[in-house]
């Protein structure tokens, strides 16, 4: 059973949310929460699998929120997803870095919300294929500061290609098409770099791959 927590100051979102998540069997909505302060203390309490956090709330918002929640080692199994009504803005790249598994747009239909939350429970990124686009074109503009010391040293050439690929939106079954191994190895590969380079998820680890220069925007994929 997956256990979700949604956090949103807006009733109408968190209801309409609870009501299309209730419907799965192998979901559950533990608890509601209408500000990011809240929120925290209830993910300490309920431990869900998913956290569906609102960018924008009053008292704490989704950025903050996500920042202690990853901060804390008690709370490592909980993956935040950031929701958001548009879409990539200056937030984005503040709330990746926090710990976010990813971001959803509030009008996503309600097919793609479930598969979100399964894939976010795996632990796998998220985001949403035209955030993907306009993180890409966020970095071809302005792109962010190499990262010092960012540990890539510390990877295989093997872990260094499939972190490069998993950065260009690649599933691990695409990387091994890709690279002309299992997905097996291909998921091994990526958990050992993440694991190597203390990444909380996929999401941290892409950010990494931008950051440290192993990944640029004109080399990457567009999906």
């Amino acid at each position: 059973m997956i256990r979700v927590l949604l956090v949103d100051d807006q009733p109408l979102i968190r209801s309409g949310f609870r009501a299309l998540l209730d419907l799965e069997d192998d979901i559950e909505v533990v608890a509601e929460a209408a500000d990011g302060r809240e929120g925290c203390a209830l993910v300490r309490e309920h431990l869900p699998d998913v956290a569906l956090i609102d960018i924008q709330m009053p008292v704490m918002d989704g950025i903050e929120a996500t920042r202690r929640i990853a901060a804390d080692p008690a709370l490592a199994c909980v993956h935040v997803v950031m929701l958001t009504n548009y879409g990539v803005d200056e937030h984005v790249f503040d709330a990746l870095r926090a710990g976010a598994a990813g971001f959803l747009v509030k009008d996503i239909v309600p097919e793609d919300l479930l598969h979100a939350v399964r894939v976010a429970a795996r632990g796998d990124a998220l985001l949403a294929p035209a955030i993907t686009r306009k993180l890409i074109d966020r970095y071809v503009t302005q792109p962010p500061p190499t990262r010092v010391g960012s540990g890539l040293e510390g990877l295989t050439g093997r872990e260094r290609e499939a972190v490069a690929l998993a950065a260009q939106g690649l599933s691990n079954d695409e990387i091994a098409d890709r690279l002309v191994i299992s997905p097996f190895t291909a998921k091994t590969h990526v958990n050992r770099a993440m694991a190597k380079l203390h990444a909380r998820d996929r999401a941290q680890l892409v950010v990494l791959a931008y950051e440290s220069g192993l990944v640029t925007p004109r080399n990457s994929v567009r999906r």
